[in-house]
């Protein structure tokens, strides 16, 4: 099986045992940057094949949103031969990621230590939900973890009930300090040729995700609570209403705050013994909101968006997705590529000289298999 594929990874081999988000959001992020990633399915498939709607040609936009880039074969580790072809897939590769309960592959010859015994240069990175301690049985739910790590008590209304993020947001931070971490011990092998084991668990990543919060109470002593849109640390930092909607405004500084000021003709608060540091502006926000509102409401928030965002106040109008990739687009971001005839999110990152690829559609269940398994006995 040769790669023909360019990029700053190009000649590194992924096994991917990995299914659902975090593991195979990492592995897409690598296969476009050019490492060759094979995907190993249960003969079922990766449970998001059946999370629908929406879907795209019957097949589901969650599977889809995370699998480009990669070859996909359907092995039932129980059977012996299809046992023996993920051994060798594991023997041979570069990086290995999984996400099973920690110690799950152990029976299958395929944990850390029965696979580096004959490959001691593979990168093995394993994800879990709260680690492989006493929380190693707990199921690796996103959910789970947003209602554990305390996000969902700082997301909703302060008199009202918790609420979920909209994604499943440390799903997608596991799957990036996963990348992160074996990139990293792919540098460190580069000067040792050693590999070694890469652990993250979505609780350890929730907790240094939740940054200003988490770092309130360990370095502080103090217990976030639930504000709504607004910000412990900052005001104006939150959605306020104009003439026809409302607009996020944000003064993240002094400098801004006076910025503001002066597009909404108030020039006089700044000097305001009660708004002129932002430290006084956040202990003063009951007392600030409301002389900005009472001027925003005297425009549209398309005029006050125009005017604020010249004048360097950062602001913006609050989109659905659609009026997001819209903006993205108008902006030159080029946000959408085609990978064969599916359309998809641009990588984010972008390379002087050795940009993404998008070579490969997301794979059908087993539509490699017959190649990987002719490679993997030759």
């Amino acid at each position: 099986m040769v790669q023909h594929s360019t990029g700053p990874l190009a000649g590194l081999l992924v096994a991917d045992f990995s299914r659902i988000l975090a593991g195979p959001y990492a592995t897409m992020l690598l296969a476009d940057l050019g490492a060759q990633v094979i995907k190993v399915e249960s003969p079922g498939g990766d449970d998001t094949r059946t999370w629908m709607p929406p879907t795209r040609d019957g097949v589901s936009t969650y599977y889809l949103g995370i699998n480009r880039n990669k070859r996909s074969i359907a092995l039932d580790l129980k059977n012996p031969d299809d046992l023996t072809a993920a051994q060798e897939l594991a023997r041979r590769a570069d990086v290995l990621i999984e996400n099973f309960r920690p110690g799950g592959l152990a029976r299958f010859g395929l944990d850390y230590d029965t696979v580096t015994a004959g490959n001691e240069k593979v990168v093995y990175a394993s994800i879990s939900g709260f680690g492989t301690g006493a929380g190693a049985d707990f199921p690796g739910y996103d959910l789970m973890v947003q209602a554990i790590s305390g996000l969902m008590s700082l997301t909703g209304a302060p008199d009202g009930p918790p609420y979920r993020a909209g994604i499943s947001v440390f799903d997608v931070m596991a799957g990036l300090h996963a990348s992160i971490g074996i990139l990293a011990a792919l540098h460190h092998r580069t000067t040792t040729g050693r590999g070694q084991h890469v652990e993250v668990n979505l609780l350890s990543s929730a907790l240094s995700g939740l940054v200003n919060h988490s770092s309130g109470y360990v370095a502080g002593g103090t217990v976030p609570f639930r504000m709504g849109n607004a910000h412990p640390s900052l005001f104006p930092y939150e959605p306020l209403p104009t003439a026809d909607g409302e607009l996020i405004v944000i003064a993240g500084n002094d400098g801004q705050f006076r910025k503001l000021c002066q597009v909404l003709d108030l020039p006089g608060l700044p000097d305001d013994p009660r708004f002129g540091r932002n430290q006084d502006r956040t202990a003063n926000r009951e007392q600030l909101r409301p002389l900005l509102v009472e001027r925003l409401a005297k425009r549209t928030k398309d005029e006050w968006f125009r005017d604020l965002l010249a004048a360097g106040v950062p602001c913006a109008p609050i989109n659905t997705i659609d009026g997001g990739v819209a903006l993205a687009q108008e902006l030159g971001l080029d946000p959408v590529v085609a990978v064969g005839d599916v359309p998809g999110v641009r990588n984010p990152i972008t390379f002087s000289d050795t940009p993404a690829r998008y070579e490969l559609p997301p794979p059908g269940l087993d539509e490699h298999g017959e190649e990987i398994r002719a490679w993997l006995k030759s």
